[in-house]
């Protein structure tokens, strides 16, 4: 779409087509799935069986600035020849009642008319385009002789004066919309699933094309799914926020090269148990809203696209696009969206933790173990013991924690320091026996 409005080079496209063709096999279904979002970024839905229509015309201003182009120029034509013709017919009726209209001797002098020049309704016609649009050819004028008519030229003037105005202000809206900037804002066509820092994490890829920078850029994500309650309720639409990994813990983004934006699956991930054979057969979407402010014009913007299971990458990563170059930094677009294969496991992250020891069981189900190294009062550091954690809060690195042991009948106290983000539970031996 880019390279067809002139945006991106041909070559891009072409290089697009090539990274589809290496891509890995996926298997389609035989129908398209449908989705919320497409990836321009429009809203697919329909809506259907709107009975009080007239709730639009309520808002004419932004039925009129939401219309296609082909629709508005229609209106602001049609009313402006609507008013043309009805103020000509006024005129033409002045003309008649005053009777203006009757054949006169050019050389007799006779009344003077409340329009001069006015013979017909063609010349009453003219005569309206040139008050409403303010032309004034100087053949035709409006004369003391009739009030009625200074009346309607006043009226004339004002009516003239609100249509320019609404179509001067619908004209500037449609062009200065937010979506207008987001074509300049791409996504990479499809998202990956890779391993970093030992974690599954889903990645996508965002970039700039401008030179102006996007002020207080935020990126959301978000995941449409179905789901059913406890109660059988079919819940067709059921959104449920997906948290970005940053080290800032907030959602802001400074886009002045593309990014990576990356979620680390976790236990409160939705996409906590999707396998690379299970994510075929989901029934997921996943929203991407990024927001902020055009630094030239001071309007908001937002941008938006989504990614179903067909075009996420299981165990491929994203190629690095920037360069160093005489002194300054270079983005090299022709590989925006290409992957490389990594080695990944084909199981899901709950999988994956269960076998590095997660407990499912009991009322410490999905709670990991401690794999934290703890350190006793008087020995060195021992791997936990493989139960599960006690609270399921995060606590900070190195919090003092108390263990009771029994020594001889009698219980001891001895502290423990943790490493690590949960506690471990395990027995202390009396190293002076």
């Amino acid at each position: 779409m880019l390279a067809r409005k002139g945006i991106l080079a041909d070559g891009f496209l072409l290089t697009r087509l090539a990274e589809d063709a290496t891509q890995p096999s996926r298997i389609w279904p035989k129908s398209q799935r449908a989705r919320f979002i497409t990836k321009s970024g429009s809203c697919n839905v329909a809506h259907k069986n709107i009975r009080e229509q007239g709730r639009f015309l309520q808002d004419v201003f932004t039925t009129m600035v939401d219309l296609k182009w082909q629709h508005s120029l229609l209106i602001f034509t049609s009313a402006f020849l609507c008013s043309w013709m009805l103020f000509a017919m006024v005129w033409w009726l002045l003309a008649f009642a005053h009777g203006d209209l009757e054949p006169r001797d050019p050389n007799e002098p006779g009344p003077v008319p409340c329009v001069t020049s006015i013979h017909s309704f063609t010349s009453a016609f003219l005569f309206s385009i040139e008050v409403q649009v303010t032309i004034g050819f100087g053949g035709r004028m409006v004369t003391e002789e009739c009030p009625l008519a200074i009346i309607v030229l006043i009226i004339q003037n004002i009516l003239g004066l609100i249509i320019n105005a609404i179509m001067l202000g619908c004209v500037f809206m449609k062009t200065a919309q937010a979506n207008r900037r987001a074509e300049t804002l791409i996504f990479s066509r499809n998202a990956v699933i890779a391993p970093r820092n030992g974690r599954p994490t889903f990645m996508f890829r965002v970039g700039d094309l401008r030179k102006s920078m996007i002020i207080s850029a935020t990126i959301q994500l978000q995941v449409i799914r179905r789901t059913v309650t406890a109660e059988g309720e079919v819940i067709p639409v059921c959104q449920l926020d997906i948290q970005v990994e940053n080290p800032l813990r907030s959602n802001g983004i400074f886009l002045v090269s593309p990014l990576i934006i990356s979620h680390t699956i976790d236990r409160g991930s939705p996409l906590y148990e999707i396998s690379a054979q299970s994510l075929a057969t989901e029934d997921l979407e996943i929203i991407v809203i990024l927001e902020g402010v055009v630094e030239t014009t001071g309007i908001t913007m937002q941008a938006r696209t989504s990614y179903t299971p067909e075009e996420i990458l299981w165990g491929r990563r994203f190629v690095s696009i920037m360069t160093e170059e005489d002194g300054r930094y270079s983005i090299d677009y022709s590989k925006f969206g290409n992957t490389v294969p990594v080695r990944m496991l084909a199981l899901s992250a709950k999988e994956l933790d269960q076998t590095r020891g997660v407990q499912d069981s009991g009322p410490h189900e999905g709670k990991p173990q401690g794999w934290g190294l703890v350190r006793a009062g008087r020995g060195g550091y021992r791997r936990g013991g493989g139960r599960a954690c006690d609270d399921t809060a995060a606590k900070p690195w190195y919090v003092p924690a108390e263990k009771e042991e029994e020594k001889k009948g009698q219980k001891k106290t001895v502290k423990l320091e943790e490493i690590g983000r949960e506690i471990e539970e395990e027995t202390v031996e009396d190293m002076s026996d």
